[in-house]
């Protein structure tokens, strides 16, 4: 009896880490163990001892049991905490108020503790937090029969929400040609910037109000400074294309070193990010600014003509590493009433290091 009771104590610790474990039993009959962190409903993220973080295809998944208490997200939004153990394609989830069976093709997610301690922070973040920033650099330097200098600098912020979206950015470009004699020896001296706020007042609808300020020297630009808000359509919002349309009103306000201009215009526009494959980023967008308060004006630069300003913008950035890419942008400004001797496209084409972090 004595040695029955020694095989039995430790048969028991043998079995205790299994038996303390979370289990997943595949339909091929597969079983691991270790650690259940977190699922989408598309994937499962099991952390084992030997071979560390393993990602399970949902479908693939016959049989979930956890021995530590998971958070269940149903399709209705409604979230059940408790220990887990499937029957029959539900789960059945040991809550406090009793057990509550989830069917499994209608999990959209599954969290332990420390990853929803993790969600929750990510659905109130404060201002500083859940941040997205890139920084674009380009320069390009002759010497010999040509004589220049090309710097392109860019940076781009945006901090995203359920509820709400900041995104800033600016941009420079400048150029010289320093060959003995050259006209103009400045080639390029143009500076944009920007933000905008948007809020969701629907999972489609959202409002926003921006303010966007560009310098020209070669269009003898001193500041045009342009402040809009207006309503905007989320036409695709999945997790590889966004489309978004914007409907809105500016004032706005140019000093050229000749004049002065501020008329209310209109702003229609639309932006797509597209992803291609597994590392680039495809990023388009298209605005129109008509001027409502003079479109037909008979003492305008533009002899009486309809006066607006138009601008498209794309540009693909490719990862190389986790905060290291290659980014190419171009830009195009069309003004129907510059100063008179400047020209009415303003085109920038610029290519060069992107580095890009989050916090």
């Amino acid at each position: 009896m004595p040695k029955l009771h020694v095989l039995i104590t430790l048969s028991v610790f043998a079995l205790s880490p299994a038996l303390l474990a979370d289990q997943v039993t595949l339909k091929n009959g597969d079983r691991l163990t270790g650690t259940i962190t977190k699922s989408d409903g598309k994937t499962l993220v099991l952390k084992t001892d030997a071979a560390g973080e393993v990602t399970i295809q949902w479908p693939a998944i016959q049989e979930v049991n956890s021995a530590q208490p998971l958070h269940v997200v149903e399709q209705s939004g409604q979230t059940v905490v408790g220990t887990v153990t499937t029957s029959d394609g539900n789960l059945s989830v040991a809550a406090s108020s009793g057990t509550v069976t989830v069917p499994q093709a209608q999990v959209t997610a599954l969290r332990n503790d420390a990853e929803q301690a993790a969600y929750e922070k990510t659905q109130h973040p404060t201002l500083l937090q859940s941040w997205t920033v890139g920084a674009n650099v380009g320069f390009a330097l002759t010497a010999g029969n040509s004589e220049t200098k090309n710097l392109a600098l860019a940076f781009t912020g945006d901090r995203k929400t359920l509820k709400d979206e900041i995104t800033m950015y600016t941009n420079a470009v400048y150029a010289t040609n320093d060959a003995p004699g050259a006209v103009p020896s400045t080639t390029a001296n143009t500076v944009q910037g920007g933000a905008r706020y948007a809020r969701n007042f629907t999972p489609r609808v959202f409002g926003y109000g921006s303010a966007d300020f560009q310098t020209d020297a070669l269009q003898q630009l001193n500041l045009r400074s342009v402040l809009g808000g207006g309503l905007g359509l989320h036409a695709i919002k999945s997790d590889r294309t966004n489309l978004d349309f914007l409907f809105g009103l500016n004032y706005t306000r140019e000093n050229y070193i000749t004049f002065n201009r501020n008329f209310v215009g209109a702003s229609v526009g639309e932006e797509l990010s597209q992803k291609l494959g597994k590392s680039t980023v495809f990023l388009e967008k298209a605005y129109f600014f008509p001027d409502l308060s003079n479109p037909d004006d008979p003492t305008s630069l533009n002899n009486g003509n309809f006066n607006y300003r138009a601008t498209f913008n794309l540009g693909t950035v490719t990862k190389l590493s986790k905060w290291l890419g290659w980014q190419n942008a171009f830009g195009d400004i069309y003004v129907t009433d510059p100063p008179i001797g400047t020209k009415t496209n303003d085109i920038v084409l610029t290519t060069g290091i992107n580095v890009s972090f989050t916090h």
